[in-house]
């Protein structure tokens, strides 16, 4: 089998056979008023962190959901998107698409505002998504692209860019590690199914989803996610995975390089009332501005006895002078 075969099979016995805590899921699903969770469906809550912003999701948007596993973020999504169709889930695996169909049947008779017709389910794989050029607004996956290898990562980044509509979102939520992991554990076709052994370096995957064309990039979290401990992996010293949770926007790509946000901040400290780089950004003196990394090095080149950046906190929402 190749592994992407190795992955459908492990997906469809796990559909079949709920694995709690399949991806070591470090926290309780978002908590929404009015909202019920069915015991089967966060069960298989197989993630590594969180898609569903609530910022991203005002005036109802049409969202598609790569790889919709027991079916909890795309009920989530439904919560914002109250009607027919919002939420396109598309799912390779027939198990997974059965399974997430009952857990949506089962979320309707705990939920009165939810109707199974917000969500609907479709066959098909994240390179080649049944969907229109420009026609979503917001692209999600949770804890799928990083099973790809590197060149199937670069075709599916490219899929949800081409299905998104100018200034839509890709949400994603990955494993990402600090250490390079070896070639025998990334070959091994069940631990990638469990991401354990198929991410790659923060540095790589900001870089991909740039070169599929988007150009801004938010990291919403990043926290420890997994250890790969050197005794049961036969590793020199442990390798540390983390769970990494992104917004990428279908903007242009800036002439200087796409801008990426970590929570940053620039602070002017000079005489003046305010500084003006004469490139858009403005720091009123003493006040935190925030800027993407691109930005704050450039201003901390510039004026080093004057602006202090701040380390990245690795959560942003938006503000600031970018």
């Amino acid at each position: 089998m190749t592994y992407l075969e190795t992955a459908a099979q492990f997906y469809s016995e796990a559909a079949q056979t709920p694995q709690v805590g399949l991806c070591c899921v470090q926290s309780s699903p978002l908590q929404l008023p009015g909202l019920k969770i069915p015991r089967q469906m966060q069960e298989m809550n197989y993630g590594c962190g969180t898609t569903v912003h609530p910022n991203e999701l005002a005036n109802q948007p049409t969202v598609l959901y790569v790889g919709v596993g027991g079916g909890l973020e795309a009920l989530q999504f439904a919560y914002f998107c109250r009607r027919p169709g919002a939420v396109i889930a598309i799912e390779p695996v027939s198990a997974m698409r059965e399974a997430a169909q009952r857990n949506l049947e089962l979320a309707s008779l705990e939920n009165p505002w939810f109707d199974p017709s917000f969500v609907e389910i479709h066959p098909g794989d994240a390179f080649n998504l049944p969907v229109d050029d420009a026609s979503v607004d917001v692209v999600a996956q949770n804890c799928l692209f990083n099973i790809f290898e590197p060149a199937d990562l670069s075709r599916a980044l490219t899929e949800a860019y081409r299905v998104l509509k100018a200034g839509g979102r890709l949400q994603m939520s990955d494993p990402i590690t600090t250490r390079p992991i070896p070639l025998t554990l990334q070959q091994d076709e069940r631990l990638r199914a469990m991401c354990l052994s198929g991410a790659i370096s923060y540095e790589e995957y900001t870089q991909l989803i740039i070169n599929a064309g988007f150009g801004q990039i938010e990291i919403r979290a990043r926290r420890p996610y997994r250890l790969l401990d050197k005794t049961t992996y036969y590793l020199a010293e442990h390798i540390l995975l983390e769970s990494l949770d992104s917004v990428a926007f279908k903007v242009a790509i800036p002439e200087d390089g796409a801008c990426i946000f970590t929570g940053k901040t620039a602070i002017y400290t000079g005489s003046e009332s305010f500084f003006d780089d004469g490139a858009g950004h403005i720091l009123e003196r003493g006040v935190p501005a925030a800027v993407c990394d691109k930005t704050a090095a450039k201003l901390a080149a510039f004026k080093p006895e004057e602006i202090i950046v701040t380390n990245s906190t690795w959560h942003y929402h938006g503000g600031g002078c970018c």
